[in-house]
């Protein structure tokens, strides 16, 4: 309609190979109303074209490469200087009016613009008689515009706002489809043509190359179909490349154009480009059926125009937008004070559809929550709904996704075409699985095109060249499989409303099964809470391992360092989660301690006063700081040799907070470090900096003494405490185990990681297994039972979709000894008819392993 592109094979007229833009215009020539000549740097001529002889008196050959200063007037020159010293980005063009470009007393505009290293200047004479201001006209048309009720109504006014300025016979507002083809919505005829208002042009009018041009350049002119066009000389530039015009108002068009407009009987037109946003919203597409010419001024102001025009449209469309907006911000009132009258998911759905549908029109409604599936008016059946769930899952897994032809896209609608030709879903969960997707039937329409889209171009009579087509005759199309449009704001609106709906859906949820929302809401409250635990946690021991590494002399005491560390906060986090995340008792965290680093001493540890609930955020810092104690004493103090004994008195503070004295005494003379290592650090810092509380440590000869104090805030309660646990017993010697055969056979270690079926096999040999067999699967480990002497077993308990608990079975069956290991703590599987089980948790140590290996030795003896 406004433009069609030449073919790759015009390689006469159309330069392939410095237009960034694709070969879209024609390099080298240039209407022959104008002039143009181009600069260095330096000043130095590079092209002119070649009807300048007619302006300068010298021929084009002539001037080329001489410096500008010998055909232009000092004071053009020092007009033309400081506009460049204005001139912005390289799609920007200044202009000048009435210039005496030559001194002589002759007028002149100019437009200036660079081009690569070249600057370009565009010269066309000034029109003479009265002196008009035309861009003085924009304001007061912007003003009348204003008062458009609609983007309809604007866009008509807009028309014959442009149609008035410049004199066209016809002047339209075209508006580019997603696709690329375009539509003429507003047009203002001089009332002897004909109208193209609400025809449809083909994509390959105005490909997509000419349109990423039309980005750049906001105005297209052609004065004269008929008009020759006028070389410019010389042909390349010092460089050896053409020049390139992309940003020049006098360049001229494909001749593939000009035909097309021939082809409509078009004498003379012009193109403003409508900009939304960045990107190019449609065209204000002019028609004349005679040679028109109009002087730069009026150019600049239709440029200007457009400019102002394109604001107003997007302020229109924000508008409309907002409009839908604060529809859906009324539908949410709306439907959430329908919901909180009760009701359950079934009986709220038809009122929430219509509620809806006042906003997004359609004819039928699927709400698919958690596998569930419930419907509104005509739309696919559930088994039919399941398939698409899953397309949908990839397709709009994440956003509203919309399609007004489904069927195109995924094959299997089309056995329910006649209920619905396109869909609007809206997904309402954070994953891919829940969805709200509203229907439309097929809506049969007419579309009008200017000409048969099939047939928008012909093979011409010089070969593979691309002529344009020459029939603009009305050609009118019926479209089935297809349903009305989503309109843009509709999708807006759909996509204001998606929050809105998930909240919809949760309350409607939890009107049918109360308890089940309740334990829900309870469940994501936990795996938030243990995410930002797990991710403070991970940066601990990241700072774990990075400041261990000072206090370590060798890499086995490194390890050994972290390794402690590391599981003493698994210890931790074992006790908070074994009481739901809920308070946990500090006698048991220090007795857990004591248990694992000081097991042979269990008497010498001697804890008195109230048992204090800390709270889950608080009891992973106090785990670091009594492991670092229990430790150090266990290394250096009185727990290092036989004698010393350590004594904890809690008390409670008159504000309800925890005081902590850690005595010791009895053990080997005390110092005080020389340097402070990162367990000194734990010990005297931690408290004061994450908890608020305040910590004193002191190194008296007779041993250390420290005194901590928690804040009130991280105690849950005071409580009497509970009694030790009984001594588990005798713990056996290896002898005994390897006369019970724990030794003779296999150990069979199930684990589908396999760094950590290698951890698991370095730990079983160093208790005392020569052969050690891993599975990674069920099938794996119930066969390797099968095949295999196995005396003992380490079962992991999750195995990525599978759990051990077939072989668990396998092996009570057969009496073979076995534990678990799990990083759900004790609550792996335990079920009655397979005993006791003992199970480790991940992540555990060959301490951990034997440990759950004397047990199941002491339940057999």
């Amino acid at each position: 309609m406004t433009e069609t592109m030449p073919s790759a094979h015009d390689t006469a007229t159309v330069d392939l190979t410095t237009c960034d833009l694709e070969p879209i215009h024609i390099i080298g020539r240039i209407q022959s109303f104008g002039w143009l000549i181009s600069f260095s740097s330096d000043w130095i001529i590079n092209h002119v074209s070649m009807n300048c002889e007619a302006l300068f008196g010298e021929a084009p050959q002539d001037m080329v490469g001489v410096p500008a200063a010998g055909f232009l007037s000092p004071s053009a020159l020092h007009d033309i200087r400081s506009r460049l010293q204005v001139l912005g980005h390289g799609g920007s063009v200044e202009r000048l009016f009435e210039v005496d470009l030559r001194g002589d007393g002759r007028l002149f505009d100019l437009a200036i613009h660079a081009s690569g290293r070249s600057f370009v200047v565009e010269i066309e004479p000034h029109e003479g008689g009265r002196r008009r201001d035309y861009v003085s006209y924009v304001r007061p048309m912007i003003d009348r515009l204003r008062d458009a009720e609609s983007v309809e109504k604007l866009c008509a006014s807009a028309a014959r706002h442009l149609r008035g300025l410049t004199g066209f016979d016809r002047v339209m507002v075209y508006r580019f489809d997603a696709d690329g083809a375009g539509e003429v919505i507003a047009e203002s005829l001089n009332g002897m043509v004909d109208s193209f208002k609400g025809q449809h042009f083909p994509a390959s009018d105005i490909p997509a190359q000419a349109r990423r041009l039309y980005t750049r350049n906001m105005l297209r002119i052609i004065t004269d179909v008929d008009d020759p066009t006028v070389p410019i000389h010389p042909a390349t530039g010092p460089s050896g490349e053409p020049l390139d015009l992309s940003m020049s108002g006098l360049r001229a068009v494909s001749p593939i154009h000009i035909e097309y407009l021939r082809n409509m009987g078009v004498k003379a037109s012009m193109s403003v480009s409508i900009m939304r946003r960045g990107k190019l919203w449609g065209l204000m597409a002019c028609h004349h059926y005679a040679p028109l010419r109009l002087s730069y001024s009026v150019r600049t102001a239709s440029e200007l125009f457009g400019e102002f025009f394109a604001y107003l449209l997007d302020q229109k469309e924000t508008d409309a937008a907002m409009g839908m907006r604060l529809d859906s911000l009324r539908l949410h009132d709306e439907i959430m004070a329908r919901v909180a009258a009760g009701g359950t998911l079934v009986d709220a759905f038809g009122d929430f559809s219509l509620s809806i549908g006042r906003v997004i029109p359609f004819d039928g409604a699927v709400a698919w929550i958690d596998g569930e599936f419930m419907r509104y008016g005509v739309t696919p059946d559930e088994a039919q709904f399941s398939k698409l769930a899953r397309f949908l899952n990839t397709a709009g897994a994440s956003t509203v996704w919309s399609t007004d032809r489904i069927a195109t896209l995924f094959e299997p609608a089309a056995e329910w075409a006649d209920r619905a030709a396109g869909l609007l879903a809206l997904p309402v969960s954070r994953t891919p699985r829940d969805y709200i997707v509203l229907f439309r039937q097929e809506h049969v329409r007419e579309v009008k095109w200017a000409g048969n889209p099939e047939k928008p171009v012909e093979l011409g009579p010089n070969g593979a060249r691309l002529t344009p087509r020459s029939s603009f005759e009305l050609w009118k199309e019926e479209r089935r499989g297809q349903s009305r449009p989503w309109t843009e704001e509709e999708v807006q609106a759909a996509d204001a409303l998606r929050v809105t709906l998930l909240e919809v859906v949760l309350r409607l949820a939890e009107i049918a099964n109360a308890e089940r929302d309740k334990a829900h809401r309870q469940q994501d409250m936990l795996i938030a809470e243990l995410n930002h635990r797990v991710r403070n946690i991970l940066n601990l021991i990241r700072g774990l391992v990075t400041q261990s590494k000072d206090g370590a002399k060798t890499i086995d005491d490194f390890a050994e360092i972290v390794g402690s560390r590391i599981h003493a906060l698994a210890r931790a986090h074992d006790q908070v989660t074994q009481t739901d995340w809920s308070p946990s008792s500090i006698y048991n965290l220090i007795r857990t301690e004591t248990d694992a680093y000081a097991s042979h001493s269990l008497d010498r540890v001697v804890i008195e006063g109230p048992d204090a609930m800390i709270a889950p955020s608080a009891f992973t810092t106090l785990a670091l700081v009594i492991h670092e104690l229990m430790t150090n004493s266990c290394k250096y103090g009185a727990l290092s040799d036989s004698r010393g004994t350590v004594n904890v008195v809690l008390s409670r503070g008159d504000d309800s907070s925890l005081e902590i004295d850690w005595r010791e005494s009895g053990g080997p003379p005390v110092k005080a470090p020389t340097r402070r290592g990162f367990g000194s650090t734990i010990i005297e810092r931690t408290i004061p900096h994450e908890l608020g509380g305040s910590a004193s440590v002191v190194y008296p000869e007779s041993g250390l003494h420290a005194l901590f104090l928690i804040p009130d805030e991280h105690i849950a309660t005071f409580a009497t405490p509970t009694a030790s646990p009984r001594d588990p017993g005798p713990v056996p010697t290896e002898s005994e185990m390897r006369d019970d055969g724990f030794f003779k056979g296999a150990a069979l270690i199930v684990e589908d990681n396999v760094i950590i079926a290698m951890e698991a096999e370095d730990l079983l040999r160093g208790i005392g297994f020569e052969d050690c067999r891993i599975a990674g699967s069920v099938r794996g480990a119930l066969d390797l039972i099968a095949e295999t002497e196995i005396s003992f077993a380490m079962l992991d308990v999750n195995l990525g979709k599978d759990t051990s608990e077939p072989v668990a079975r396998a092996l009570y069956e057969r009496a073979i000894p076995f534990i678990f290991a799990s990083g759900y703590g004790e609550n792996a599987i335990q079920s009655a008819d397979l005993g006791n089980v003992p199970t480790v948790t991940k992540p555990y140590s060959e301490r951990d392993v034997k440990n759950a290996v004397v047990r199941l030795m002491q339940d057999r003896l």
